[in-house]
C-alpha cells in the first residue's frame, strides 16, 4: 500500500475533536503516517485545557498528502498570521486533498484558498465564509475539487471517512466506520440551531456574546 502523509496543524485554542475526529480515522489508512505541527514544536494547549504534542515545526513540513486545519477560539489569531498562511498556500500546492473542521475553513479563507468556491464551517460563522469570496453552504461536509471543508467539530469524523472513500475507497471507509463504531444517536436532536428550541439556542447566543 502506499504510504500516506497526513499533515493536522496544531496551535493553541483549537477545539480538540476537529484534531482529533479526524486523527482518530485517518490513522487508520494502512501506511498513513500522521504529522501535528505547529509554528514552534512542542506542546499547545487546546480549549478546555487538553495538551497536544506538536512534533514538528512548520519549517520542517514542505510536503502532504493530506492537510487539515482544524478550528476554534486560536484560529482568530491565524486569520492574519502571514507566515501560518503562507505556509498553507505553499501545503495546498503539494495536497491531493486540503480539508478544515469548523473555523478551520476561515484559514483556509483568510489563505485566499476558499475564493468562488462552495464551504461550510460551525453553524454559528456560516455568513462570515462570504468575505473570503467563498459561497457559503450548510451542508455536513462540502468538497470542491480538492479541498473539503467540514462544519463544526463532529462533523470532521464525517469529513475524514469521506476522505478514507476518496483517497483509497468506499469499503475501508465503511471498516474504519464500524472499528471506531460511529453511529450517531445522540439523547436530543439539538444538533443544529433550526432543531433546538428556541430559548435555548437563545441561551447559547447570549453565553457566546459574554465571552466576546
Amino acid at each position: 500500500m502506499d504510504s500516506l502523509r497526513i499533515v493536522i496543524l496544531v496551535f493553541d485554542g483549537l477545539t480538540a475533536l476537529d484534531a482529533v475526529g479526524p486523527f482518530e480515522v485517518l490513522s487508520k489508512i494502512p501506511g498513513a503516517e500522521i504529522i501535528f505541527t505547529a509554528l514552534q514544536k512542542g506542546l499547545i494547549t487546546c480549549n478546555g485545557g487538553l495538551q497536544l504534542v506538536a512534533s514538528h515545526s512548520l519549517q520542517e513540513i514542505d510536503v502532504a498528502d493530506i492537510l487539515v486545519i482544524p478550528g476554534g477560539t486560536g484560529t482568530a489569531a491565524l486569520l492574519e498570521n502571514q507566515p501560518v498562511l503562507e505556509w498553507i498556500r505553499h501545503i495546498h500546492q503539494t495536497t491531493r486533498f486540503t480539508a478544515s473542521v469548523c473555523t478551520g475553513s476561515l484559514v483556509l479563507g483568510a489563505a485566499g484558498l476558499l475564493n468562488g468556491i462552495p464551504a461550510t464551517t460551525h453553524w454559528n460563522h456560516i455568513p462570515s465564509l462570504a468575505r473570503y469570496g467563498a459561497q457559503p453552504d450548510k451542508s455536513r461536509y462540502v468538497i470542491a475539487d480538492k479541498i473539503i471543508t467540514a462544519a463544526g467539530v463532529s462533523a470532521g469524523i464525517d469529513m475524514a471517512l469521506k476522505l478514507v472513500a476518496l483517497i483509497r475507497n468506499e469499503n475501508l471507509a465503511q471498516i474504519i466506520q464500524l472499528a471506531i463504531e460511529y453511529d450517531p444517536a445522540p439523547p436530543f436532536d439539538a444538533g443544529s440551531p433550526d432543531k433546538i428550541p428556541a430559548p435555548l439556542l437563545q441561551a447559547y447566543n447570549h453565553a457566546m456574546k459574554q465571552k466576546r
